[in-house]
C-alpha cells in the first residue's frame, strides 16, 4: 500500500477502486429490466415418482436453465453425466450422491459441480419432508442407463420445452418464468 493510499477514507479506497474496474469495461450493460419470479408464481412439475421441478429461468443463448427441484425422502434421480458446471443451494432436507454417501448436503449447504462430473443423487429415506435444491445448470445433463447407456439429454432448451409442455397440458399458467434467447 503506498503512502498517499494509506491516506484516503475507506470510500475514497472504494471510490478508486471501482473507478479502476469499471474503466476495464468488465460491467456488462444489460438492456433490461430487473425480472422477479415469486415461489407462488410459477408450478412445480410433478413426476409419477413423487419428484418435482419448478423452472425458474431459462437461457437459451448460453444453455442455462435455473429451477427448485423438489424430492421426497427415499428418491433417487437416474444417474447422469453433466457438459457444463452446475451450482447447487440446499433449501430445506438433505441429500447425497450415491458414489459419495459420506458427503450429505444439508439446508444451506452449497455446492459446485464441476463439468463432466457423474452422479446419482439421493435423498436419504429417514429425512423428515421433502429436500428441496436450487440448482443453476449450465448445459446439459446425460442420463445414463444402468450400463452406461444414454437414457436421455436435457439441455435448456429441452427443460424449457418439457416444463411448458406440462404446465399447458395441465392448464397451468408459467407465463413467468424467466426465459432469455428466444
Amino acid at each position: 500500500m503506498t503512502a498517499d493510499n494509506a491516506a484516503l477514507s475507506m470510500e475514497e479506497k472504494f471510490a478508486a477502486y471501482a473507478e479502476k474496474v469499471n474503466a476495464r469495461g468488465t460491467f456488462p450493460k444489460w438492456d433490461a429490466p430487473t425480472q422477479l419470479v415469486r415461489d407462488e408464481d410459477l408450478p412445480w412439475a410433478e413426476a409419477p415418482d413423487g419428484t418435482a421441478i419448478k423452472l425458474q429461468h431459462v437461457d437459451l443463448n448460453s444453455n442455462l436453465w435455473i429451477s427448485m427441484t423438489r424430492l421426497p425422502p427415499g428418491a433417487r434421480v437416474v444417474t447422469h453425466y453433466h457438459t457444463g458446471h452446475v451450482y447447487a443451494v440446499t433449501l430445506q432436507g438433505r441429500w447425497f450422491y450415491e458414489e459419495s454417501p459420506e458427503e450429505v448436503l444439508e439446508a444451506g449447504s452449497y455446492l459446485f459441480e464441476p463439468a463432466g462430473s457423474t452422479h446419482t443423487l439421493c435423498t436419504p429415506a429417514d429425512v423428515e419432508g421433502d429436500t428441496v435444491v436450487w440448482f443453476a445448470v449450465f448445459g446439459a445433463n446425460i442420463n445414463l442407463g444402468e450400463d452406461g447407456e444414454v437414457l436421455s439429454v436435457v439441455d435448456a432448451h429441452a427443460a424449457l420445452e418439457m416444463y411448458e409442455t406440462y404446465c399447458d397440458a395441465l392448464g397451468l399458467d408459467c407465463s413467468s418464468l424467466i426465459v432469455h434467447g428466444r
